[in-house]
């Protein structure tokens, strides 16, 4: 048996909240002494640990008298329910020190100036640098010239919607110029990265069939790694969720990767996507 005082040391709360518990019937002590000295067992230690737990949770003290008093109350049960939202807010919190980190680089997540003439001539430039002849030859035959197709190039880069999504992914339109004159055009390069990628989303069946929340986590962490190296981007978060949305709202996508990966894998990597962010 532990007093109050011996329980507030273990724990960190207060004894005036320990008390108060007591008084509203959520935790009330084994016994009390002739002395008045409230003693706690085993037992009680464990329900206030599933009581903080709730806190943690932001769940009225009321409405957790109510879930533990409850009859059918299945203390596995709660206790996995707790992890889950737990895990998800943690993922959520996880999400917005992300953001913060890009804030405190230098980059304005909120900026969504449109590209200049000067940006798109760099970046079409560039692309077209990248470009092998075989390439260029696909290109033309596509297009039927190289200026129709810088021509639908430029189109796409002054389009409102189409470069608020790419600023929203870089983070501001600078990063987003940024990113693609650094691109090296190195086949070699891409293909690791479409081969890592390869693999994660085998790894996520795997997951999904062994039903193993640890090894969903770091899929969805190595698969942000991927992307990062693909778009050149600090912050994989944006491009994800986008992912995500697609995959629990695309039918024919859902289909095609399904056949390639296995039947439900792209539900569950949206799934996955959205809990591992808090989303």
């Amino acid at each position: 048996m532990k007093t109050v005082k011996e329980i507030s040391k273990i724990t960190g709360i207060s004894i005036r909240t320990l008390r108060y518990y007591d008084e509203i019937g959520l935790l009330k002590p084994a016994r009390v002494t002739e002395a008045g000295y409230r003693l706690y067992d085993d037992q009680e230690l464990e329900k206030l640990q599933e009581i903080l737990f709730y806190k943690e949770l932001e769940i009225p003290l009321s409405d957790i008298k109510k879930i533990m008093e409850n009859p059918e109350y299945d203390k596995q049960k709660a206790l996995a329910v707790q992890k889950s939202l737990l895990e998800r807010k943690r993922n959520r919190l996880n999400g917005i020190i992300e953001l913060i980190d890009d804030v405190m680089k230098g980059v304005n997540t909120m900026s969504f100036g449109a590209f200049t003439e000067e940006d798109v001539k760099k970046i079409i430039d560039h692309s077209l640098e990248l470009q092998s002849q075989e390439s260029l030859n696909a290109i033309i035959e596509q297009f039927g010239s190289l200026e129709n197709y810088c021509a639908s190039m430029e189109e796409n880069l002054k389009d409102e919607s189409r470069a608020a999504e790419l600023i929203k992914i870089y983070g501001s339109k600078d990063k987003a110029v940024e990113a693609s004159l650094e691109a090296t055009g190195n086949m070699d390069e891409l293909q690791q990265v479409q081969y890592d990628i390869d693999n994660i989303y085998k790894q996520f069946a795997i997951a999904m069939e062994k039903q193993d929340a640890d090894m969903e986590t770091e899929c969805v962490g190595k698969l942000a790694e991927s992307y990062k190296k693909l778009l050149r981007v600090d912050n994989a978060r944006y491009v994800l969720l986008k992912t995500a949305d697609d995959y629990l709202g695309n039918g024919v996508l859902t289909e095609a990767t399904d056949k390639q990966y296995g039947q439900g894998v792209t539900k569950y990597i949206g799934e996955a996507i959205k809990r591992y962010y808090g989303v």
